[in-house]
């Protein structure tokens, strides 16, 4: 498994924006195969379920968002960089939660169980 790291979490307002990144640093993974990794964004806020915020295809020509965050979400993904971003605009306090990215290699879903590689998650709190 490839270990992902996130960041760019932290305490925004109502309103505010913040951008997420999802990378794969080091050799544990290739620029060449992240670029075929599917990538999703999930959140975890307490007492809730895992859901699926975003999702992008490989070559980043197709998206995915959950109808809570159409709109106000934007996810994009730099193979070079082996780094995915989630820019998040017009937050409400319902978006406070942890979000964690995933890989899936070589296919697309919109399940946590079929994501293989994943990382430990960001925090993202929103003040009302």
């Amino acid at each position: 498994q490839v270990q992902l790291v996130e960041s760019g979490g932290g305490l925004v307002q109502a309103g505010g924006s913040l951008r997420l990144s999802c990378a794969a640093p080091g050799g544990a993974v290739s620029a060449g195969a992240f670029s075929s990794y599917t990538i999703g964004w999930f959140r975890q806020a307490p007492g809730k379920e895992r859901e699926l915020v975003a999702a992008i295809s490989w070559n980043g020509v197709t998206t995915l968002y959950a109808n809570s965050v159409k709109g106000r979400f934007t996810i994009s993904r730099d193979n070079r960089e082996k780094t995915v971003y989630l820019r998040m605009n017009n937050l409400k306090p319902e978006d406070a939660a942890i979000y964690i990215c995933a890989g899936m290699e070589l296919g697309w879903s919109e399940l946590p169980s079929q994501y293989k590689h994943w990382g430990h998650g960001t925090q993202v709190t929103v003040s009302s």
